[in-house]
This record gives C-alpha cells, sequence and structure tokens, in this order.
C-alpha cells in the first residue's frame, strides 16, 4: 500500500475560517465543536467514531503532561476503527484532506495523533 505524505493530510482547528487549500474538511471529534454554527464550519464529513473514547478524552483532559500516555492509548483505540481508517486514507489518497478539531491546544489533540498514525508515524 502507498504510504500517505505528509501534505496530503493536515489538521486545523474548527474555529479557523476554511479555505479552499484545505480540501476534504473531517471532523474528528466526538462532540460538534462549542458555538460553530454547522454553516461556518464547512465540515464535509464527521467521522464520530474514530474520535478518542470518552473515557480516554477526560482521562487525557488535554494535559501535555499525559501526551505520550494519550498519543499511545488513542493510537491503539484507532486500530479499533479499521473501517474508518481506510476511509481517512482512501479520502487522503485522493486529495488533501484536513482533519478538524476543537481543542485549543494545536500541538496537543486527537487530530494531531491520528495523522500521525494516518502517516505511519505512530504504531
Amino acid at each position: 500500500m502507498a504510504r500517505l505524505a505528509a501534505k496530503d493530510i493536515s489538521v486545523k482547528r474548527a474555529y479557523e475560517a476554511p479555505i479552499t487549500d484545505d480540501g476534504t474538511r473531517i471532523l474528528v471529534d466526538r462532540l460538534w465543536p462549542r458555538g460553530l454554527r454547522k454553516t461556518d464550519a464547512a465540515i464535509d464529513l464527521w467521522i464520530k467514531d474514530i474520535a478518542p473514547s470518552t473515557g480516554l478524552r477526560k482521562w487525557f483532559g488535554h494535559d501535555p503532561a499525559r501526551w505520550q500516555e494519550f498519543r499511545q492509548r488513542y493510537a491503539e483505540e484507532i486500530q479499533q476503527h479499521p473501517e474508518e481508517l481506510d476511509e481517512l486514507r482512501t479520502r487522503a489518497k485522493a486529495g488533501r484532506v484536513t482533519l478538524v478539531f476543537a481543542a485549543h491546544d494545536e500541538a496537543h489533540n486527537n487530530a494531531v495523533v491520528l495523522r500521525d498514525v494516518l502517516l505511519d508515524r505512530v504504531s
């Protein structure tokens, strides 16, 4: 299987304005972003099941001290959703995709881990 390139997948906060270069915008959170109207979000696809489980999300609590452990646990959870992972890979091969997330921390969030799993940077 051909590997995806970093240029194929980007991550972006849901509250940032969509741009043409985003390609297919895929929301990868379990919950819809607070205060964001669906028309403003320009989401093409919402894959709730690929998001971290409620228990993992609450345990992490966006605490950077728990980041490495979160990355490992979430990467394991992602593997339990092969259909959703395959869909993301297929869409990324067809054209640029942007994984959209709501967290404030742009460096420590589920979309970053998901992108890294798609790029084979996390096992």
